[in-house]
């Protein structure tokens, strides 16, 4: 492996993969494929792997995350950021905390660090910050207490 080729690599094309990828949010595999591929490519580059190399194993070795998992990992930081108050307010104003909501503040989770997923009539809507992100978040939640209890 080039130090260079990487250097360069992680500067010009991860930098785009992760740049805004956010409102790649629930979209279908079809359409994150695209980005997939240029990151497989980048990867084929820099460990210099043939064409038609498998790059799962690679990416791990490159401590990469696909870029499904590389959308999840930027929803959840951008709401850990919202939750410890160091977020710009105009991302901090477009989620709810379920504690602020008056009819569940009676409930266990309103203590917690949970968000309110708005109603969506459309699938199309579930793709927008104020969604995907709770829902990020909730799915991280959820493994973390999961690995609590074993």
């Amino acid at each position: 492996m080039s130090r260079k080729t990487y250097t360069l690599i992680s500067a010009f094309v991860l930098r785009r993969l992760d740049y805004c990828n956010a409102v790649l949010a629930s979209l279908q595999k079809v359409t994150i494929a695209p980005p997939q591929r240029a990151q497989n490519a980048a990867t084929r580059l820099i460990l210099r792997l043939a064409t038609h190399d498998h790059v799962t194993a690679a990416l791990r070795h490159l401590h990469w995350l696909p870029v499904q998992y590389r959308i999840t990992y930027k929803l959840r930081s951008l709401i850990h950021l919202i939750h410890i108050y160091k977020a710009p307010s105009y991302l901090a104003d477009i989620v709810t905390p379920t504690a602020s909501v008056s009819s569940r503040g009676w409930l266990w989770s309103s203590s917690s660090s949970r968000y309110e997923q708005p109603r969506m009539r459309l699938k199309f809507g579930q793709r927008c910050f104020s969604y995907a992100a709770p829902a990020a978040w909730k799915s991280s939640t959820a493994i973390t207490a999961a690995t609590h209890l074993h």
